[in-house]
Formats: C-alpha cells, sequence, structure tokens
C-alpha cells in the first residue's frame, strides 16, 4: 500500500514554507503522494490572505493545481505588471517551476496540486507518442473538466493512503500526464489514435496472473507493462479493449469475487476476508464490497 511521501517538499531545518512557497503556519491542510511519474498534492489553508508568496526558479518542472472552492483570487507579479486571476471550483492552473514566482492570496483555498518533472513529463510524451511534447502551456484559472474529474479522483487517496492502490494510483497519474500532454503540451500526435489495441491471449493471461499475484494492488502499472513488453498507456488501453475494465477494475472486481466466495463457504471472519482478498483492513472492505454490491458483506453472507 502506499504511503505519505514528502517528494517535492523541502523539510530543511528552519524550514517555514512549503516547496511551493507556502507558509507551513498557514496550512490546515498538506497531504502528498507519488505516483507513476508524478507527485500528488493537497493544499488548503483558512486564510483569507497571504502575501508574498515565493518560489524560486528550480529545474523541478511544472505545477498543475486544481481548486476544489470557489473564490479564490491571487496576484501574480510578472516581471513589468501583475495579473489577478479568480479560481472557480475546478478551476486550474499550470506554470512552470523554471521561472521565479512571486503572488498574494486573497481568499482561503484547497489545491490540488501536481508535480511533474521535465523527464517525466518527456516519459509521458514518448509513451503516448507525441512527439516535440517537451513542455506545458500556461494556464490560470482555466477550466478543463476532464482534467478536474481525474484529479479529485484520488482525493481519497490522498486522505487514505494506506488504503490506496498502488495500481489505481499510477493508473490514474498515466491517465493524467496523458491528457495534460494532449491537451498542453503542444506536441504532435505520431499516428492515429482510433486504431484498436487488443492484448494478445499470452498477455492477457500474463497481466492477469501478475495483477492476482499482487491481489492488494501492491503493483505498479510500470510493472505489468513491462512485463508484457508495452507502454503504459498502451497497456492501459489494451487492457480495457480486451476485458471492458481498466486494470484496477478488473482486479477490484476480482477480489470482490473471491470476497463472495469466502463470504459464502467459510467462517472466517470479515477481517479475515478482508485480508485475504487484499483490502487495508475490515473498513477498507466493507467500504469497498458495500459500494460495488449495494449491501454491507455481513449483511450479504446472510442472506447468500
Amino acid at each position: 500500500m502506499l504511503s505519505k511521501s514528502t517528494i517535492g517538499t523541502n523539510f530543511g531545518a528552519g524550514q517555514t514554507t512549503d516547496s511551493f512557497g507556502c507558509p507551513f503556519d498557514k496550512l490546515y491542510k498538506d497531504q502528498s503522494l507519488g505516483g507513476a511519474d508524478i507527485v500528488f498534492f493537497r493544499k488548503g489553508t483558512r486564510e483569507e490572505k497571504i502575501e508574498q508568496v515565493v518560489t524560486p526558479a528550480s529545474d523541478r518542472g511544472f505545477a498543475i493545481g486544481v481548486s476544489t472552492l470557489a473564490g479564490h483570487k491571487r496576484r501574480i507579479f510578472h516581471d513589468y505588471h501583475a495579473t489577478t486571476h479568480e479560481f472557480d471550483e475546478n478551476s486550474f492552473y499550470i506554470r512552470s517551476l523554471a521561472e521565479d514566482y512571486k503572488s498574494d492570496f486573497e481568499g482561503c483555498f484547497d489545491f490540488l496540486l501536481l508535480e511533474i518533472s521535465p523527464a517525466s513529463l518527456s516519459k509521458i510524451a514518448d509513451e503516448g507518442d507525441f512527439s516535440g511534447a517537451s513542455s506545458l502551456e500556461p494556464q490560470a484559472a482555466s477550466a478543463d473538466p476532464v482534467l478536474a474529474n481525474l484529479v479529485r479522483a484520488l482525493v481519497p487517496a490522498l486522505e487514505r493512503p494506506k488504503d490506496a492502490s498502488r495500481l489505481f494510483v499510477d493508473q490514474l497519474a498515466t491517465a493524467i500526464g496523458t491528457h495534460l500532454v494532449q491537451r498542453y503540451a503542444g506536441g504532435s500526435k505520431a499516428h492515429s489514435t482510433t486504431q484498436s489495441r487488443k492484448l494478445s491471449r499470452s498477455r492477457e493471461a500474463l497481466a492477469k496472473s501478475l495483477l492476482l499475484d499482487n491481489l492488494n494492488g501492491d503493483v505498479s502499472i510500470q510493472e505489468v507493462a513491462r512485463a508484457c513488453n508495452l507502454s503504459r498507456g498502451y497497456f492501459i488501453q489494451a487492457f480495457r479493449e480486451t476485458t471492458g475494465m481498466t486494470p484496477y477494475q478488473w482486479l477490484i472486481a476480482e477480489r470482490i469475487a473471491r470476497a463472495r466466495e469466502l463470504l459464502r463457504r467459510s467462517e472466517a471472519s470479515l477481517s479475515e476476508v478482508a485480508i485475504s482478498c487484499g483490502f487495508a483492513d475490515q473498513s477498507h472492505f466493507t467500504r469497498v464490497f458495500t459500494n460495488l454490491v449495494g449491501v454491507a458483506p455481513g449483511h450479504w453472507r446472510r442472506n447468500a
């Protein structure tokens, strides 16, 4: 299972701000999690005004932020002028971390943040068959419902990292990275995306075997894709076209099927069933089972 990550955050002696320039003492929410070539954060403050948020230029790559609230404003200072931007719920920004940044914040905020290094961006572009994609176009308080929905799907993983499946986080990170490259990297697709992609029977069997060997989801998309000699993006699309589900959806369905069998045919406790089927604990098992089946596992067992 994934644990809280501090990748991309500077915790030096006497450090008073995070790696995005926000004072630690102003943050009531400060979460982070690593995914496939992307680091995810959630930063929130109840302060109505924070002045002079400063980030010096670095080689860290790009920051993308999705606002979960409406009403936050920031005045960004450029070399010879300043611009003011107001964020609606689900609006987002992209900025290059290679440039000095200085801004005044007005209004409380709750942002879901992504950090992508230049090497990771190039890797995502190469795997998506995009040529000439080496940077992301700056955005400020822009709208992109697809990006917002993809990023917000990571909220439960950020809030409960011990329940988060590495497979799920990596799969979602791959989808987010691909979307960013397609929309904001300015590259061109090397070939048509309409071509059908399906796994061969041997690759399908291999992928399913690897997933079942890691029933708790503690395997990365990269590991499974590499075993099939495919890129991550190609593998996810091919697996979905072959099975009708993403790798994570397929694995969850297998875990629930195994749980039903154990509930029906064994006297194992709910906690034992949860662990046997790759869930973090009984509460995690109950939550997932109830969401997919419609009733709690204990109730389902009594009526099975």
